[in-house]
């Protein structure tokens, strides 16, 4: 029986342990991988804290931001060879066992190619992180030349400002962080607006108000106080996972038709997509990487909002 090391979570709550198993062999439509790189993201958070979001069975292997080499291949399967090089979202690591671990099993449809161009350590975030808020922003309604918010200067948002600069819009940085402020300028923000000393709506309102305003930080409290600054027929779009209740008047949204909707990137085309606009465009994820030893660091640094800015665990395999 051979062994792989991997990280489990044995129960909501517990923590995660390293463990040896057995390698897990690809059934019918299925394809094992060896993991070369897995993102570390709020995600992971439903497996490792437990929650009503989905039936998950314990032990779980976490990790949905997976790029590997395929190794096996079960039983028809047509679209893929052995060698190639593939990325894994959401579900992976919450439906089945995921990333945090030297191999995995996913069905075929699951997959996409990664280009040789686009290495291991920064295409593994652009696989949830990256198509979450490519995908929302192409889908928002916003047409280039239109404002467009990115609330928080974090794991999404430093992704969300560069796509939204290269999608065309009027690109407006929303952080109560003023060390961020060079940055967001230099990822593609024409607009700083300091949360500390600034009144964000009113900011926002001498621009016209913003078409769209992209929540990408986890406060409620923050995203509550965004409508304001919306434009006539403006959109608050909640990608982040907010707990607690979003507080709105029913006269803040009638006034000017503004909506709040949430979005969520979900199967393999989005995933492709957001591949191929990234490697056009020039967006690149800032990582901090990991041995998958370090998986616990990894995690707190990320939920704490210290790591800078996305963790990414690698499994001591070389980096193309």
């Amino acid at each position: 029986m051979k062994l792989m090391k991997a990280i489990q979570v044995s129960a909501p709550g517990g923590d995660f342990e390293l463990v040896q198993r057995e390698i897990p062999e690809p059934k019918e439509g299925y394809v094992r991988i060896k993991v070369l790189a897995c993102g570390v993201c709020h995600g992971d958070a439903i497996v490792k804290e437990g929650g009503s979001f989905a039936n998950i069975e314990y032990p779980r292997i976490p990790g949905h931001e997976v790029i590997g080499i395929i190794d096996k291949l079960g039983s028809n399967v047509s679209g893929f060879e052995i060698g190639q090089r593939v990325g894994v979202g959401w579900p992976a690591g919450i439906n089945y066992d995921g990333g945090f671990a030297e191999y995995m099993v996913t069905r075929e449809e699951e997959l996409i190619l990664i280009p040789d161009e686009l290495n291991d350590i920064e295409g593994a975030p652009l696989l949830c992180a990256g198509a979450t808020t490519f995908d929302a922003l192409r889908n928002s309604g916003a047409h280039p030349g239109d404002v467009v918010a990115i609330q928080g200067v974090g794991g999404l948002g430093h992704l969300a400002i560069q796509y939204a600069k290269r999608m065309g819009f009027k690109t407006v940085a929303i952080s109560g962080s003023t060390d961020k402020k060079e940055l967001a300028y230099k990822l593609g923000a024409q607009v700083f607006i300091d949360t500390h000393s600034e009144d964000v709506i009113k900011e926002l309102q001498k621009l016209g108000g913003a078409k769209v305003i992209l929540a990408t930080a986890p406060d409620n409290k923050a995203a509550s106080q965004l409508v304001n600054g919306l434009s006539s027929d403006g959109k608050l779009l909640i990608v982040a996972g907010i707990n607690g209740p979003i507080q709105v008047f029913g006269g803040q949204l009638l006034n000017g038709r503004r909506s709040i909707q949430g979005w969520v990137a979900s199967g393999p085309n989005a995933r492709k997509d957001t591949i191929n606009f990234s490697l056009l465009t020039k967006v690149h994820p800032i990582i901090e990487t990991f041995p998958l030893e370090q998986v616990t660091v990894a995690y707190e640094r990320m939920m704490n909002a210290k790591v800078r800015f996305r963790a990414v665990l690698t499994m001591g395999t070389p980096i193309k």
